[in-house]
């Protein structure tokens, strides 16, 4: 017997996945959202690959109502900078196995 889908409810866990490669896409694109399950999923999967995770409930909101493979619009480059540039120095300061 099929489980029923989950509906999303203010206090389910969401997630967004975002791709960013300079001169491939002006912005952000939005490669993966999802709530409960789901959320669980690309959390998971971002922690198998070595991927970053920042929380941030608000911006997860808003970027939850992009649809996928859509680019983040202008209004949220200063957030999401803020993310990358958080991300970027938390990489920088992990210590690395392959070195």
């Amino acid at each position: 017997m099929k489980e029923p889908l989950e509906s999303p409810s203010p206090s389910m866990k969401k997630a967004v996945a975002l791709k960013y490669t300079p001169g491939e896409s002006e912005a952000p694109i939005v490669v993966a959202k999802g709530s409960g399950r789901i959320a669980d999923s690309i959390l998971e999967k971002a922690k198998e690959h070595g991927v970053p995770v920042q929380e941030d409930a608000a911006l997860v909101e808003v970027l939850s109502k992009l649809d996928l493979d859509e680019q983040i619009p202008a209004e949220l480059y200063q957030l999401v900078a803020e993310v990358l540039t958080y991300i970027y120095q938390m990489d920088r300061l992990a210590p690395r196995d392959d070195w």
